[in-house]
């Protein structure tokens, strides 16, 4: 594993939060909703940030103070922007990734890949929505031995 950022953040309490590119309209509010609740309990998220509704989520999240976990699908940055780098300075967002610098591109393969390296580091998982036979459905049923919640029905597997 590879990260940049505060270690220790990886000693808290990990909720992964997961959702397929393409989600029903209905879930929208409910991860808000789920979001802002997750930021007012100061919990601990862990996401790759990377379909809209899971950057939206981020963006909910960063208006709190507590610890996020940003796990990428490919190497770690060169550079930061400027909101990774005020929160890496502010010791509230950490950086993993399974890959090595080399690794400058996104692909089905590597996303893949960072989910599964993700929902290991995670003490449980919360799923928006998994597409019917998609990638991420896939990857949650090989799932053992930790509970999956969804926002809308709770019964994932």
């Amino acid at each position: 594993m590879n990260s940049l950022g505060n270690p220790g953040i990886l000693k808290n309490h990990k909720t992964a939060f997961l959702c397929s590119r393409r989600y029903p309209a209905s879930i929208v509010s409910k991860a808000y909703d789920w979001a802002i609740a997750q930021r007012e309990a100061g919990n601990c998220i862990i996401s790759g940030f990377h379909s809209q509704i899971e950057k939206d989520v981020f963006h909910f999240l960063l208006k709190g103070t507590q610890p996020i976990i940003m796990a990428l699908a490919r190497g770690l940055p060169r550079r930061l922007d400027r909101i990774l780098k005020k929160e890496i300075d502010n010791e509230r967002l950490l950086l993993v990734t399974p890959f090595e610098k080399y690794f400058t591109r996104v692909t089905v393969e590597t996303a893949f890949r960072r989910n599964k390296f993700m929902l290991e580091l995670a003490d449980e998982i919360v799923v928006a929505h998994a597409s019917a036979g998609g990638r991420l459905e896939k990857l949650l049923r090989q799932v053992k031995n930790k509970e999956i919640r969804g926002l809308v029905d709770d019964s994932r597997r």
